[in-house]
């Protein structure tokens, strides 16, 4: 794995060259975050539920260590065994001990991120463990050997002319089909007598609930129930950051969910899983990964309130036209931004500049996520630690220096004027110039708003007629 800083910028140029991927991955995700207004509109008390939800994560978070030894002792109780990974590689050892300790060859799963973070997949299938993905979209991605593009529709930068050309390789089937229900179809046709024989589930958790010692899975396909309960064995990853204390405190979540995710008032499947079902075993393991020390970052612990929904990705207008794919992380879009960082300064140094910083992430987040108000300090913090792009820290410094000398500026101001309206194209238009790569630089203006305040608004000595 690479230690390079990912080139968001090279990525995303590739994504804006494909016109017909573009057009649909921007009015598809702009049509979610539309119908997440018109649930938003529905319910009166959108704004107290929000206030609420931020609530109650803020406790939660502020009290980790304690609730999450309460769901522990509790869960213990209901006939769950509860296992603490520190780190992705602990994670993977612990579920390959389980695996082998039942003989278990085959495992079928249905979406977790966690176990993306983890890279989970890798370290099974070196070990003998077949993997399946359950999830339409995550097995679109697995066959196509390729990382999540968004938390909620992993494959929502294809278009079906994409997943045709993928299945008819694996499953054989009509490379022309256009219909997404017959893919869907031929999906289903291929995963059901892998779920039928597998030798152990996995799933992830949405919620986990420390009164009750219980977790709650959210899908809208049906495969974690078939994940979680065809095979005797279950094991559910979950991170350590998605506890709620009461079961009460449920409802407030389930609401805002779905209808920021998707703009659906519920999700298909919201199941409660309580223990082992009879002569099952059922394994949680709660991971941290890196949870516990951005936990201790002062500007940027409230990203682990995150509660995965995508209604960030969704508004964003850079993800948009960028694709998920071209963040080269796990967790794309505004939150990937504030997150990856705290899993590697370096790698994801670039993703904090992935954004305009206009705040709408921010105000659709349904745990109110101050994010673009967290990217601005990603990049102060990076700027301080010296993980910035060298032509970019020079051209920055260069920028200070000359905005630091006002008679300077004035000058570098009036040159810019004059060369946007004598220098010829290619002069103006050149690898010097990235803005213009897919810009037209600003018309040259008669007058800056200097001259024109000198002009009209001081007298012979200097001052302003208000200060007079």
């Amino acid at each position: 794995m690479s230690n390079r800083p990912v080139n968001h910028a090279r990525a995303a140029e590739k994504f804006l060259e494909d016109a017909p991927h573009l057009k649909f991955h921007d009015e598809r995700l702009w049509d979610m975050r539309q119908k997440r207004d018109d649930q938003m509109h529905m319910l009166p008390e959108w704004q107290e539920l929000r206030t609420e939800a931020s609530r109650i994560k803020e406790h939660t978070l502020s009290r980790l260590p304690e609730y999450l030894e309460q769901f522990e002792e509790n869960a213990k109780k209901n006939g769950i065994h509860v296992h603490w990974a520190r780190d992705g590689a602990e994670h993977n050892r612990i579920v390959g001990e389980i695996l082998q300790a039942h003989n278990a060859r085959s495992l079928i799963k249905s979406k977790s991120m966690v176990t993306e973070e983890c890279d989970m997949r890798p370290y099974l299938e070196k070990r003998g463990v077949t993997v399946t993905e359950t999830d339409l979209g995550e097995r679109i991605q697995q066959l196509d050997d390729q990382l999540p593009s968004h938390i909620v529709v992993p494959a929502v930068h294809k278009l079906t002319s994409d997943v045709a050309r993928i299945f008819a390789k694996d499953y054989k089937t009509d490379p022309g089909i256009r219909d997404p229900h017959l893919l869907a179809e031929a999906q289903r046709q291929a995963a059901r007598p892998v779920i039928l024989h597998a030798d152990a589930g996995m799933t992830g958790g949405n919620f986990v609930v420390a009164e009750t010692g219980t977790f709650v899975v959210c899908t809208n396909e049906g495969n974690a129930d078939l994940s979680a309960t065809v095979p005797n064995l279950h094991i559910a990853t979950i991170g350590i950051e998605r506890l709620v204390p009461r079961m009460a405190d449920l409802g407030v979540f389930i609401r805002l969910l779905s209808r920021s995710a998707l703009g659906s008032p519920i999700t298909q499947y919201t199941s409660h899983f309580r223990g082992p079902q009879k002569g099952g075993e059922m394994h949680v393991i709660l991971v941290d990964n890196g949870r516990s020390a951005r936990l201790g970052m002062s500007d940027f612990w409230t990203s682990l309130k995150c509660i995965r929904c995508g209604a960030c990705m969704n508004t964003c207008p850079v993800y948009r036209r960028s694709g998920g794919l071209s963040y080269g992380a796990v967790y794309s879009g505004p939150i990937g931004a504030i997150i990856d960082p705290t899993f590697n300064e370096r790698k994801y140094s670039t993703l904090p500049y992935a954004s305009t910083l206009n705040g709408s992430c921010t105000n659709v987040c349904p745990v109110k996520i101050n994010i673009h108000e967290q990217l601005y300090k990603w990049r102060r913090v990076l700027v301080q630690h010296h993980e910035m792009p060298f032509v970019k820290r020079e051209i920055m410094h260069m920028a200070g220096k000359l905005m630091g000398q006002p008679k300077l500026y004035r000058a570098a101001i009036s040159a810019t004027e004059t060369s946007l309206s004598t220098l010829p194209r290619f002069a103006l238009y050149n690898w010097l110039n990235p803005w213009g790569k897919h810009r037209e630089n600003p018309h040259p203006v008669k007058q800056t708003f200097h001259s024109w305040y000198k002009a009209n608004r001081m007298n012979k000595a200097g001052k302003t007629e208000e200060s007079r």
